[in-house]
């Protein structure tokens, strides 16, 4: 009933643009607000309620990439962002970790997946544990099963700022102050889709491989999600391929049940006077 009312206050032109209240076909019964005196119509999207496109995912060129890096401010930022770029790690998949979850030996950090809440033990790029060695030589009293990630935050003016664990909040800071600088709209999702078409690049690994660091379940999600190709790298090999010389075109040859002349004249071989 509510999303009828919404509908007709669009209509009317004294509503929102887009109706507010989705459409639930499942749990309603077929006609059941249906005015006998009119005919019936089926249900389909209202004409002010389009369909949202889905943003292709968006991967960091290299060059933009060293601009992004290039405008952090201190190692913790210089850490976390490398190891994102490094692994493919999501951003909340990241934040969970604690101070045992990294095994400096192996080059490997542990992390709990979402929705599945498994552990596992991701690769890390050594450029990602040097800035994490940098970052934790700032930090006192490191403890195991602390958080990984902290900040100094404000909660009480008299006390001054103090340390708290790092959250969504503080990381989307990151990226907002990074963004403002450089005139750019980047976020930590961009960062995982640049990991994946990195490895997916990579000659030497499967698409097995891909699936299994992103943590997908199923392997159709990592093709149709994370390896979109970008137009312009389509556009480039279309014209590559229209830029090669074409074939000749063979002449045609004898064909049986007809004589020599006529297929000549026909193919403009000899003129017809």
């Amino acid at each position: 009933m509510l999303r009828t009312f919404y509908e007709w206050a669009i209509i009317e032109g004294t509503g929102p643009l887009v109706n507010p209240v989705q459409l639930r076909n499942a749990s309603r019964r077929a006609h059941a607000h249906h005015n006998p005196l009119e005919s019936f119509r089926t249900d389909g999207r209202l004409r002010y309620n389009p369909p949202i496109p889905k943003r292709r995912p968006r991967v960091l060129p290299d060059p933009e990439w060293v601009r992004l890096f290039g405008a952090l401010t201190s190692n913790r930022d210089r850490a976390l962002l490398s190891m994102a770029v490094s692994n493919g790690a999501r951003a909340g998949e990241i934040l969970g970790m604690r101070m045992a979850d990294v095994d400096w030996g192996e080059q490997l950090v542990r992390v709990t997946r979402k929705g599945s809440r498994d552990e596992q033990w991701l690769p890390v790029s050594a450029e990602a544990l040097l800035w994490l060695r940098l970052y934790l030589s700032e930090i006192d009293d490191v403890q195991p099963n602390a958080p990984l990630w902290w900040t100094l935050r404000v909660r009480n003016r008299r006390a001054g700022a103090s340390r708290q664990p790092m959250n969504y909040e503080t990381l989307r800071g990151v990226f907002r102050r990074t963004n403002v600088a450089l005139g750019t709209n980047w976020s930590m999702h961009d960062l995982r889709h640049t990991a994946a078409r990195r490895m997916a690049d990579d000659s030497k690994l499967s698409l097995r491989d891909v699936q299994t660091i992103l943590g997908h379940r199923q392997i159709a999600t990592t093709v149709q999600v994370y390896l979109h190709e970008s137009d312009v790298q389509v556009a480039s090999r279309v014209l590559e391929h229209l830029s090669r010389p074409s074939p000749p075109h063979p002449l045609a040859g004898k064909s049986l049940g007809y004589r020599d002349h006529d297929m000549s004249v026909l193919f403009g071989g000899e003129d017809l006077c």
